[in-house]
Order: structure tokens, then sequence, then C-alpha cells
């Protein structure tokens, strides 16, 4: 079993504050977990705590059944890809991925199993025989993932593996890495800033801000109603769009009012009293360009993005920008004034002061 259980984590540094405080997660057998935040949150060094590269102020670490607190990194059963290859340049890719396994006695014949297999999964063979100095940046990746491999580790520890590619790079090597984690059939933590990584390849993410989780499910829970603004805003590519919404009642149900535009929601009544003045927020995927006027918000063209076979059309509201997604069937012109109407089910309404989605808090 190569489950995972954190137990109120604590990390700090002297007297300042907490970079970890009193982190507790469950992590599942055969899990893909992403630990997603911004950069100083806390992701890297929780998982260093995890792998014992990082001493624990407070709290405990489970793999299995057992407290690791006190085990040595090399007998927990984890292997490590860093941001950085760490390659020794004066081995051949086969030597950096047997030098672990060297350290460690295991003998020539099982060595070599293992690196075969390894490099058959990342299809590398062919640079077995090659030096770090040889390859490209997406080959030295799957040499450093592939040292992890040959380690036969219960649990792999990723800490933002691919920051160093290129897009395309990037791209291929998501894919990659998650066919990797359903053929090795382990668990894996990754940590990234990246919110396409962690949607792509995450079974669950767990967002971090200031050393908490701030939020933790799949990537559709999360998408789709979001704890908070914070986690809206960092789980938004291209960004989320807000505006100032008031909630109204109206034939027995609760309306969000949008300067005149009225759509149902699916907050109780008492919503009303407590939180009449809210922010309205939709993702531009989930508006759209109209020729009705009515229950619409008119906008002007401010340029436009094609990206691939979508869209990105910039827009001015009064004194905002918004954003409107779509597929790419025409074109729009500077100045042009456009209907956009917003898609209901898909709207999330936070509080103004604790910006807390009231979706979700009800």
């Amino acid at each position: 079993m190569s489950t995972i259980t954190l137990k109120s984590l604590s990390k700090q540094y002297t007297n300042e504050k907490k970079t970890l405080d009193d982190i507790s997660l469950d992590i599942k057998d055969k899990e893909f977990l992403v630990l997603l935040g911004p950069s100083g949150c806390g992701k890297s060094t929780l998982l260093r705590m995890i792998a014992g590269i990082e001493d624990i102020t407070q709290g405990d670490v489970y793999i299995g059944d057992v407290c690791v607190n006190e085990v040595e990194p090399k007998d927990r059963g984890v292997a490590m890809v860093f941001q950085n290859y760490a390659l020794y340049p004066h081995m051949t890719v086969f030597e950096n991925m047997a030098y672990g396994l060297k350290i460690k006695k295991v003998k020539k014949i099982e060595r070599e199993r293992r690196i075969n297999n390894a490099a058959e999964i990342l299809q590398i063979t062919s640079l077995l025989k090659r030096f770090p100095s040889q390859l490209s940046g997406g080959q030295k990746q799957r040499v450093a993932i592939g040292r992890a491999i040959v380690k036969e580790p219960k649990v792999f520890l990723m800490d933002e593996p691919l920051s160093n590619l290129d897009a395309k790079l990037r791209n291929e090597m998501r894919i990659e890495i998650k066919k990797l984690h359903e053929r090795l059939n382990s668990t894996f933590i990754y940590v990234t800033h990246d919110q396409v990584e962690a949607v792509t390849l995450g079974d669950r993410i767990a967002i971090m801000a200031e050393g908490e989780f701030r939020q933790i499910g799949t990537p559709m829970e999360i998408i789709n109603c979001p704890v908070d603004m914070f986690v809206a805003n960092f789980i938004s590519s291209p960004p989320i769009n807000y505006l100032d919404a008031t909630l109204v009642h109206q034939n027995q149900q609760v309306h969000v009012d949008i300067d005149g535009v009225l759509l149902e929601t699916d907050l109780p009544l008492e919503t009303i009293k407590d939180n009449p003045n809210v922010v309205a927020g939709i993702r531009p995927e989930h508006c759209y360009i109209t020729e009705e006027e009515h229950n619409a918000l008119k906008m002007e063209v401010l340029f436009t993005e094609i990206i691939g076979t979508d869209v990105l059309i910039h827009l001015k509201y009064k004194t905002l920008n918004f954003l409107v997604k779509e597929s790419f069937t025409q074109t729009y012109e500077k100045g042009q004034k456009l209907n956009v109407k917003m898609k209901a089910n898909n709207l999330n309404m936070f509080d103004k002061n604790t910006q807390k989605n009231l979706r979700r808090f009800q």
C-alpha cells in the first residue's frame, strides 16, 4: 500500500511566520495528486518533508501505515524528480540511471534489467550510451524520470519537473507523465504553479496559499465551484471575469442582477438578507456573443487573440476588461459593439467581504 497520510504538519524557520501551518491530507494508493499554488506558498517544502529531505517542525508523515518522521529518505520507498535534472556530466545515461542502484548494492544483472525496462518505457533506449551534453532538454528530463523509475519506489515525488522545457516539450511531457502514471500504477505527488498541468494531470488538486490548503478536489470540482476568489483566479486560464451584482427575489427564487441582466441562481432565499451585494464570477468560455439584446450586456471590442481553433475576444465593459472565448468562426473589429450573454448555470457568486463562494457555502 502506497497511501500517504499527513497529520497536522507544520514547518517554521526560526521565529518567522510558519511556512506550513497544520497541513493534513490523505492521499490514496495509486492516486495522482497535484500540489498547485504560487511561488512561496510552501508546496515544494511540503514535498521535501514527505521525501525526508526537509525537517518537520510538527506533525507526522505516514507512508502506508508507517510513520516515517525518523526514517532516512533512502529507506522511505520514494523517488524524487527535481526541476533541475541533476545529471552527472561525466557519466553516460546508463551510468546516471545506475548510480543510485549501485549505491544500494543492487546486483548488476538486476540493475541492467531495471534500466532497460525504464528506458523502454521512456523511449530512451537509443540514448543509453550518450552523455548529458549530447541530450536535449526533453531527453534529459526523461533520463531524470528514468533514474526515479529504476528505484521501483512506492511513491513518485515530482517538483516542477517540466518548468525548464519550452511550451511544445511541456505539452508532450505532460502526456508522457500521465501515461507513465497509468503504466507504473504508483502514487504520484506533483508540484506545479501551472494550472494547465494541474488540470491535465491530477486525479485531485490541492491548491495552496500562504502555507495552507485553500481547496482540495477533482479538477472539475474546483473549476466548477471554486471555494473563493483566490482559487477562482488561480484555476482560470484565461482569467475569470468579475462583475458587481445584486441578489434579488423574484418568483420565489434568487436571481442575480448584473446591470439589469437577470439570471437564475440555486441560492436559498435567506442568502439575499445576508449577502445582497455580491461579485459575480464567470469564465470566458461560459460567455457568448449573440444578436439578441434582451438580457445581454453591450460591450466594445478592444482586440482579439487567436488560440488554436478558438478566439479570445478582449472587450471593454464600462471601465472593466471582459473576456469571451469561443470557436474561431468569425472575426471582430476593434470598436465593434457586441451583445454578450452569460450561462447562468456556470455563474459563481462571491461574498464581497470574505470573497467566499456563496454557491459552495450556502
